[in-house]
């Protein structure tokens, strides 16, 4: 995806908003109800400033922030992801049925025998998956809600497909990873950020494949890269590099990559936010 126009980025913005706030925005512009795609529509056709739009994404942010912090505040949630002490997955991800079919339903006949063998082996297994599935969600939520928060990016308040906030004027895809294990060399990935965007992207699934403009956090302990995990609940050393990324970091089209995908050329914007200890 190459630069947008500001027109096409604030007809995104409109486009991530709900649209029960939508219309009330448009109400707020003398627009009157209508379809979602009109509504969209008449907001650009009337001039709608972008700093209107970026201040009542905002403002809905926050509410929305709030109302998910009412429930569990993150000081809570960092005590409980605090407890977790390994991580380690026992299923990789998207396994799980394969697995229980391949190894237990399939392959015994005996139901004691299957009880026994679920007891002794899966139970272990699924336990150290939920608790690193639970750990991840927990921490990005964690993340991305300091990210979204910052001044100078513009979040999303649904769920679009390829787009999760907004920053220096275009749409990212927000993606939170660690140097990958496949990658040549961790040093190399912390001085060559582009070339890490481009071996991130080539080596996405096929299933989840996307060209959209991402912005990579990447987390690393450079003693004990098998620790990085616990970089994630880190919040005051995550948040600190957050601040400084945002406070110095443009978006141009010196970010442009170009990469491959079985066998046909992408042209992205990526930006790479390195967190490393």
């Amino acid at each position: 995806m190459a630069l947008l126009s500001a027109t096409e980025v604030l007809r995104l913005k409109l486009a991530t908003i709900p649209a029960p706030l939508l219309r009330d925005l448009a109400r707020a512009n003398a627009i009157g109800e209508t379809k979602v795609g009109e509504l969209i529509k008449n907001l650009i056709s009337a001039n709608i400033h972008q700093e209107q739009v970026d201040n009542f994404i905002r403002e809905k942010y926050v509410q929305k922030v709030a109302r998910r912090q009412a429930e569990v505040s993150d000081a809570e949630l960092l005590r409980e992801l605090r407890k977790v002490d390994r991580f380690q997955w026992g299923i990789e991800q998207g396994q799980l049925d394969n697995k229980i079919q391949v190894q237990y339903v399939r392959k015994y006949h005996s139901y004691e025998n299957l009880l026994a063998h679920v007891k002794n082996e899966l139970y272990d297994s699924i336990r150290d998956y939920v608790i690193c599935t639970w750990y991840n969600f927990w921490t990005t939520v964690i993340i991305e809600d300091l990210i979204s928060s910052h001044p100078n990016v513009i979040p999303t308040l649904k769920n679009k497909k390829g787009i999760d906030l907004f920053f220096g004027g275009q749409p990212f895809d927000l993606k939170i990873t660690y140097v990958p294990k496949g990658y040549s060399n961790a040093t190399d990935a912390i001085s060559e950020p582009q070339k890490l965007a481009v071996w991130l992207y080539e080596n996405q699934g096929a299933q989840r494949f996307g060209a959209d403009n991402r912005l990579f956090v990447v987390l690393h302990d450079k003693c004990k890269p098998e620790d990085s995990w616990k970089i994630k609940r880190d919040i005051d050393f995550v948040k600190q590099n957050i601040d400084d990324f945002f406070r110095q970091e443009i978006v141009s089209e010196a970010d442009e990559i170009v990469f491959t995908f079985q066998g046909k050329t992408y042209t992205a914007i990526a930006k790479i936010l390195l967190v490393v200890k």
